[in-house]
């Protein structure tokens, strides 16, 4: 009798999906691609790849086999369709974007986003009328309050950077398919390890690779998901997606690729027009990176809620961000999409101001000074004067960022450690 057939849990896919021994060589680890081009069989095959008949490798910007190694293996933890693996995670939501919309279109964004995601949506507005539809809160009825005839997406954080709040999801999503609206999801903060939003309605899933996926802090890169499920031809508003591309005699790329149309037109219009292609060393060390994935996220969240609840106690801290806690807001939400905890990075305020978080911040000797977040190593940063410095002062105190706010990203060092570590840095503080 056969063993049944089954998919590989988690772990395994971490280690394994995407590559498998090298076909030439019998080497094990996925090789480093180091071309920009490769040699065609024939006139015709290298007419039926650029004109999308065939697929194949032609030119390193828009495919590599190292980077389409990571391409498959984020796909399989997202539980996506494909992928497409790009330069960084801000060139992962403006091709996002991009591909998506128009100029006079526009979107319903969450209004706790990660400053770099905030900084360029005002400015694709701003050159190119491409406008971020604010909600004024965090639950699915102020998503659905956003919604006007030009939206096109919603867009959404998993666990929002860096207040540390875990999003309703389901609630959102159901919001989308009720409007007939694709969901984005950043899934940075929670890696496909903690949360996998596919299983709860996204239809594109977008990563930083350079947090939690790379781990080390040693690459840039980001990822789009496609999870195949958006009906794309019901509407009428994505012409990249729907309508002919003359360029690629007549394409229309959901007849052709119907089960990860966004992510193709993402990858004609995203790589090979706009061109932020990822090099396929930082492929192969985020490749490396994904392997401990699951064994690091346990080890971060185990840390982080032990480093939050000291400083929930600690008489010079005003308040700590980490739902995580008991009691916290936010605490329904964490239990029910984060079980394991909702990550390693939050914020913290010290009750004598922005003079006592900037003296904290430099007084600290193991965790760095440092602006990434998602790494082994401890990390702490000024938010309100750096990743979001560009809130005004009210969004900034409604994010958990003001000007007494510290963000903390917590990493994989023995706690007792970090912990001293927090506490003679607090000492020297009023």
């Amino acid at each position: 009798m056969m063993s049944e057939t089954r998919s590989p849990r988690f772990a395994t896919q971490a280690i394994h999906a995407g590559a498998s021994p090298d076909p030439a060589t019998g080497a094990r680890v996925q090789p480093i691609y180091f071309t920009n081009g490769f040699v065609f069989d024939s006139t015709e095959q290298a007419a039926d790849i650029f004109a999308m008949r065939r697929t194949g490798f032609s030119y390193s910007r828009g495919s590599n086999p190292t980077v389409a190694a990571l391409e498959r293996r984020v796909a399989a933890l997202e539980g996506a369709k494909a992928a497409i693996a790009v330069a960084s995670g801000q060139s992962a939501v403006l091709l996002v974007l991009m591909t998506l919309m128009k100029s006079g279109d526009a979107y319903v964004a969450s209004s706790r986003l990660f400053g770099g995601s905030l900084g360029l949506m005002r400015r694709l507005d701003g050159r190119y009328d491409i406008k971020p539809q604010f909600t004024k809160g965090l639950r699915p009825e102020d998503f659905e309050a956003a919604i006007s005839p030009e939206t096109r997406a919603i867009v959404c954080e998993s666990i929002v950077n860096p207040c540390a709040t875990v999003m309703d999801l389901d609630g959102i999503a159901a919001v989308a398919r009720r409007h007939g609206l694709p969901l984005i999801v950043d899934n940075t903060l929670a890696s496909p390890a903690l949360i996998r939003p596919i299983e709860h309605g996204a239809d594109i899933v977008v990563h930083s690779t350079s947090k939690f996926l790379g781990g080390s802090g040693q690459t840039i890169g980001g990822i789009i998901c496609d999870a195949g499920s958006f009906e794309w031809t019901k509407h009428g508003h994505y012409n990249l997606i729907t309508d002919p591309w003359p360029d690629y005699d007549g394409l229309v790329i959901t007849e052709r690729f119907p089960d990860i149309s966004f992510a193709v037109a993402c990858r004609l219009f995203g790589l090979r027009d706009l061109g932020p292609g990822l090099s396929p060393m930082n492929a192969f060390l985020t490749l490396t990176g994904i392997e401990t994935l699951p064994l690091r996220m346990e080890r971060h969240c185990a840390n982080a809620r032990v480093v939050a609840a000291h400083l929930k106690e600690h008489p010079k801290v005003a308040w700590v961000s980490y739902p995580g806690l008991p009691g916290q807001p936010g605490q329904a939400l964490a239990e029910r999409y984060v079980p394991q905890g909702p990550g390693s990075i939050f914020t913290f305020a010290l009750k004598a101001g922005e003079a006592s978080a900037l003296k904290f911040i430099t007084s600290l000797e193991l965790i760095s000074h440092l602006v990434n977040i998602g790494e082994i190593k401890s990390l702490a940063i000024h938010p309100a004067t750096t990743t979001h410095r560009q809130l005004d002062d009210s969004d900034k105190e409604a994010a958990c960022v003001g000007p007494n706010s510290v963000r903390l990203s917590i990493g994989l060092e023995n706690v007792e450690d970090l912990i001293a570590d927090i506490d003679q840095a607090l000492a020297q503080v009023e």
